[in-house]
């Protein structure tokens, strides 16, 4: 997955001379484990609102990024980190009342049973440790993921992201499942297949005598290829791993933080309440920040045993960064916002049909198949779309096994002219 539309490192003789030694510089200095985005780099140096810039000022409307999810730079975020960065930034052995205001307002967007926040710096280590917690509170190791699910990048999460590839082996105990499936004709049966796959995972662990700890899933799918529908699917297969005596973990990276529109947290559109949700990238809007939200008594003996602490997560300037951010998204409506544009987004992707295939997702996520005369994905134009539109000034990325669909989430301040912009500048291009 972190391979999808990279840039091949052989093909920089192509670049212009500044580019060029630029490229080689960053593969001199950084290794040949770190990736760039497109065919041609982008060199960015400015970014506001839903638009970015390059060093020769050429302009981009960023429908990728949903880490700068209230905007780039918002001018209210910025100046949060800057008054308390020039205040005193310390970590949470000591007390501080942003922490404790921040954890009170995320708290209170979620329901009462999530008692606990605890914070990380990324989204790795949320998943990272929700997982500790997971296997600490059910004495299980098996963790049932999807087949193209990615949930961060530390050793034990990695090999609970099979979209890492063949390289990466996904853990011993972890069972894979199909991604559920789009079936707008049978609505109901997409819960039922999902549950049944999951139901299928847990009987082979105890075929093998594994202990289930969790089902961890990304509540958009969006590694998957982004399959939202129909809100309230998931509910089955949850119930079926309570019942086995796992917990669910709702990883909300991607989906929260109000991005679908009509719900602030991805889980809220299945009508679950999970038993810990993990959050990372819109956090801090570009600032490193995650954590995760946890149930009391899923957390207690953890607590008392192994207790936590990280340096840097919780720490006053980032707790004023995740305030800020949570009242922009207040202020300025941006949920509403998510949804109404996001509405507008997908019907004029679907007027695009039959060029484009099946479109899906929910507010400010969509995900649109690209494929080839016979139905089948088609990856070679997938690509080429995005790069094409890149070079049009319009930036969007790819998803799904055979990265075939191309992946649309931008930040939640996206205007409608800017909405109407990209789908004229798509239309143009196909």
């Amino acid at each position: 997955m972190l391979k999808v539309n990279a840039f091949d490192q052989q093909q920089a003789a192509s670049l212009g001379a500044d580019q060029r030694q630029r490229v080689e510089r960053r593969a001199r200095l950084l290794g040949p484990a770190y990736q760039l985005f497109y065919d041609q780099p982008l060199h960015l140096v400015q970014g506001s609102g839903a638009t970015v810039t390059d060093h020769a000022g050429k302009r981009y409307l960023d429908l990728y990024n949903n880490v700068q999810s209230v905007g780039h730079c918002h001018p209210k975020v910025v100046a949060a980190l800057a008054a308390q960065a020039g205040q005193l930034n310390v970590h949470t052995r000591y007390l501080h009342d942003n922490v404790l205001d921040y954890a009170e307002r995320l708290l209170a967007s979620m329901p009462a049973e999530l008692g606990h926040a605890m914070f990380t710096c990324t989204g790795s280590e949320a998943n990272d440790l929700a997982l500790r917690i997971a296997c600490d509170y059910t004495g299980g190791s098996g963790v049932i993921v999807t087949e193209y699910a990615y949930h961060g990048i530390t050793q034990a999460i990695a090999a609970l992201s099979p979209s890492m590839g063949s390289y990466v082996p996904v853990a011993r105990d972890a069972r894979v499942v199909p991604a559920p499936r789009h079936l707008p004709g049978s609505p109901q049966a997409v819960g039922r297949q999902f549950a049944a796959e999951v139901r299928k995972a847990l009987a082979d662990m105890q075929r093998h005598g594994i202990k289930p700890a969790a089902l961890l899933v990304d509540t958009l799918f969006t590694s998957d290829g982004v399959f939202a529908d129909p809100a309230g699917f998931l509910a089955e297969a949850v119930a079926a791993v309570r019942a086995a005596g796992a917990v669910f973990i709702a990883d909300e990276v991607q989906p929260g933080f109000g991005r679908t529109g009509s719900h602030f947290w991805g889980f809220q559109r299945h009508g679950l309440v999970p038993d810990l949700v993990t959050l990372g990238k819109p956090m801090g809007n570009g600032h490193p920040m995650a954590g995760l939200a946890v149930k009391p008594d899923i957390l207690q003996r953890f607590a008392s045993q192994a207790a936590y602490f990280n340096t840097f997560g919780g720490n006053p300037v980032s707790a004023a960064v995740g305030l800020a951010v949570l009242e922009v998204i207040e202020e300025e409506g941006l949920m509403a916002n998510a949804e109404r544009v996001g509405a507008l987004l997908k019907a004029g992707l679907q007027s695009l049909a039959p060029a484009l295939g099946t479109v899906r997702g929910a507010g400010l996520f969509i995900g649109v198949d690209i494929v080839d005369a016979s139905g089948q994905p088609d990856t070679l134009r997938a690509r080429g779309l995005v790069n094409a539109l890149r070079d049009e000034g319009f930036l969007i990325g790819a998803a799904g096994p055979a990265s075939s669909v191309l992946k649309i989430r931008p930040p939640l301040c996206l205007r409608r002219e800017e909405a109407e912009r990209f789908l004229s500048a798509l239309a143009r291009l196909l």
